[in-house]
This record gives structure tokens, sequence and C-alpha cells, in this order.
């Protein structure tokens, strides 16, 4: 399996792109602005999003990406998510008034969109590929995911604060090779990270003491203006695992 980071950042300016992976060359996690990476030909080759959570930094290239490839395709994009944020995206987004409802476009029968629920531990294998939902815990409904090729795995956190069940679940993955988790905030923003639901360095610094293996910590979210304030204060704090900022079209193979 390849991951590639097509954006990485909590916010945008300059070359800087929301959440979005891209694994292989036909499953995207979150579809965020970083898919103004890809060219018209790769976007027309996704064949799977995988949602962790409804904001907008998560989500919003995935109607702009239904409306740009969709025609050319022979079958539908699968999104998945969650119950509840696959309700937000049909309720918010695809309404007819926010965006059109590809999972009607061109008609019901053959749509450019359609949506699959996945569960919190519901593991999806996709040519070998398996990707599971772990537990996050945000402001709204979301999830993190468990990449596994069999070989090695990553584990990305999604947009969290303190979460017990994620390290419950990480300590008994035995071939965890990467661990891609948020910290949004500085920790003089603390108070604004406990309020929405996010990491500043301190508490990652906590959260991170729950994991007892020695996978390599890749630091994504940051936000735009204070990326150096934050991964210092990280770098101060953290020593043991050592996490490193993770860097936009950075490529994981597992």
């Amino acid at each position: 399996m390849k991951l590639r980071v097509l954006g990485c950042s909590g916010g945008i300016g300059g070359n800087l792109h929301t959440t979005s992976f891209l694994l292989d060359h036909d499953v995207l996690i979150d579809a965020g602005t970083g898919l103004n990476e890809l060219s018209l030909t790769e976007l027309s080759v996704i064949d799977h999003i995988f949602v962790t959570h409804s904001h907008l930094d998560h989500i919003a290239c995935i109607p702009l990406l239904l409306d740009s490839v969709g025609f050319m395709r022979e079958r539908p994009i699968t999104i998945y998510a969650t119950e509840e944020t696959l309700d937000i995206l049909k309720q918010h987004i695809f309404n007819w008034k926010i965006w059109p409802d590809f999972s009607e476009i061109p008609n019901i029968q053959k749509p450019i969109m359609r949506y699959q629920t996945i569960a919190l531990g519901e593991e999806i294998v996709l040519q070998g590929r398996k990707i599971t939902a772990i537990p996050a815990n945000h402001v709204v409904p979301a999830v993190g995911y468990h990449l596994d090729s069999g070989v090695a795995s990553l584990l990305f956190s999604g947009d969290t604060t303190t979460n017990d069940a994620l390290w419950d679940i990480a300590n008994k993955i035995k071939n965890l090779r990467h661990i891609i988790i948020e910290t949004a905030f500085s920790n003089s923003e603390i108070e604004m990270a406990i309020l929405s639901k996010h990491l500043c360095p301190s508490l990652l610094a906590k959260e991170l003491k729950k994991f007892k293996g020695d996978a390599q910590v890749y630091i994504t979210h940051l936000k735009p203006g204070e990326v150096e304030l934050i991964m210092r204060e990280i770098d101060q704090i953290e020593q043991r695992l050592h996490p490193k900022m993770l860097l936009n079209n950075q490529i994981f193979t597992f």
C-alpha cells in the first residue's frame, strides 16, 4: 500500500491544503482541498472516499470532484462514513441547495455517487487492503482509520482530543509502523483545543504516553501561522517518540 499526503494543514494559504490522503491510486481518506494536487485523470480513477467526519476542511472537494469527473466514469464513487456523518452530508451538502444530490444524477439507477455506511470497528477490504474505522473524540460524530496491508499498517487519528479508545486499539496492533495524529493548537490555546476537541502539544504528550509501541509519529492539522511554534512545543515536551511534522506530498509505503 502507498499513501500519499495531498493535504495535511489545518487551513489554507500559499501552498497549504486541508486534509486529504490518496491510498494507492483509487482510494481517498478525506477529501479536503488537497485534491487540487491531483490531475483530472488522477481524479477520474478514484473509486472510494473514506470520510472521517463532516467538517468542511475534510469534505470540501467531494462535491467538486463528483461534478468534475462523474460523467467520465462508468461506476459510482462510493462515499464511506458513519451513519451520522452520511446524514449530515445528505441534509446539508447534497441537498440541491448547497450542491446537487449526485446519488440521483444522472438517475437513481445509475448514480455518480453512492453512500455506504461504515460502523465503528468495521473493516472494509478492497483488493486485500484493510480499512477499519477507529474511535475519534470530536465535536461532531467522527472516526479515524487504520490502514493495513497485511505486512505493516498506518493509523490516522482523524480530528480528535483525548481518546483512550484510540490507544487501546493502537497498543494491540502488532504491525503498526506509522501514526498520523492531529495537533491543531499551541499550548497557549489549550482552552480552545479543549472546547473544539482538538489537541495541543501538552495534551498530545499525555496521549502519547498511553502508547506502548514504537511506531513513527507524524503531526497533522497544524494551524497556519503557528506551525513552527506548535512543533517547537512538541519537541520540548515529547522526548520518547520524537514526532515529526507531516509534509505535503509525503509518501508512506507499507
